[in-house]
């Protein structure tokens, strides 16, 4: 027998079957691969219904192996029914539990949030103060609105002396107040006061302090560790060989 064992191959045909990134098409949603967009291009192309029903359940149950713990999940099933029909460019047409999702839906835009202000006055206080303010404003005169005026006032001035100075006047506060209120809250000709500076730099102090804690009492462990005396290492006692 004078069958040749190797043969000879052209470099012309072996390079003509190769595929480059950049000769192939754009992969829709790349953590499926490409071997999967593959099956739902030639989904697409089958022309018996009932096969192309076949088929595209068949590879919904390949997607949802990749997380076989959400597979059953009826939320999951609707998601990767919409990713099929996503990857097939909504050129698959077979019969979906789901509601067919359409371009459009899938490219609407959402809505723009408004932000808050975006370059406030007084950043030190923060916006919810201006929340609160605005709050205040919508209430009528009584003695719930002058307490929740009270308190803001107080909030304004504990937030003012952790960002600002080690005091400040009551004045102070009340001008920024009536400032932010649009004049609505006037308390520059009451004889209102707030609380003392002290009373509100021991309270932001207790605050830090509850964020140290953790790290003093690590520390407080460290320091149980007692040296031992004239220098020399305590005895250890070896119990590998225990019988």
């Amino acid at each position: 027998m004078n069958q040749q064992k190797y043969y000879k191959e052209n470099a012309n045909d072996v390079v003509h079957f190769l595929e480059y990134n950049a000769e192939r098409p754009h992969l829709i949603i790349p953590e499926y691969g490409r071997h999967l967009q593959k099956l739902i291009d030639q989904a697409t192309f089958i022309k018996d219904r009932e096969e192309r029903n076949k088929a595209a359940k068949y590879i919904i149950q390949v997607m949802g192996s990749l997380n076989p713990h959400l597979r059953d999940v009826p939320d999951f099933q609707h998601k990767l029914w919409d990713q099929i029909f996503i990857m097939s460019d909504f050129r698959l047409d077979v019969d979906s539990p789901y509601p067919i999702p359409t371009r459009e839906v899938i490219n609407l835009k959402p809505e723009r949030l408004d932000y808050p202000q975006k370059n406030p006055k007084y950043r030190f206080y923060g916006n919810n103060i201006k929340y609160m303010i605005n709050v205040a404003n919508s209430w009528e005169e009584g003695e719930m609105k002058s307490a929740l005026v009270k308190v803001i006032a107080n909030h304004m001035k504990k937030s003012y002396l952790s960002w600002n100075k080690d005091t400040v006047e009551d004045v102070v506060i009340f001008e920024h107040l009536y400032e932010l209120s649009d004049g609505r809250i006037n308390l520059l000709q009451s004889s209102e006061e707030l609380l003392n500076t002290t009373d509100l730099m021991r309270t932001n102090k207790k605050v830090s302090n509850k964020s140290q804690v953790g790290n003093g009492q690590k520390i407080q462990k460290s320091n149980n560790f007692k040296k031992p005396q004239n220098g020399k290492k305590p005895f250890v006692k070896n119990n590998n060989n225990q019988k």
